[in-house]
């Protein structure tokens, strides 16, 4: 599975799938073969975080 390129897509879609499909982030990118700090240093940047008691992008 390869994730979107553009912020906000990949926004939508990891809390899509996070909502839909997986526990957790990193049973997520896992399957997806990608790497946590690039895709939360991507986020961040964007003003989000991680938050592991909602399993979303807040």
């Amino acid at each position: 599975m390869k994730l979107p390129s553009d912020g906000a897509m990949l926004l939508s879609f990891l809390n899509t799938k996070l909502r839909d499909e997986y526990s957790s982030l990193d049973e997520l990118l896992e399957d997806c073969g990608a790497d946590r700090g690039e895709v939360e240093e991507k986020l961040r940047a964007l003003g989000y975080e991680y938050d592991p008691s909602r399993n979303a992008f807040r």
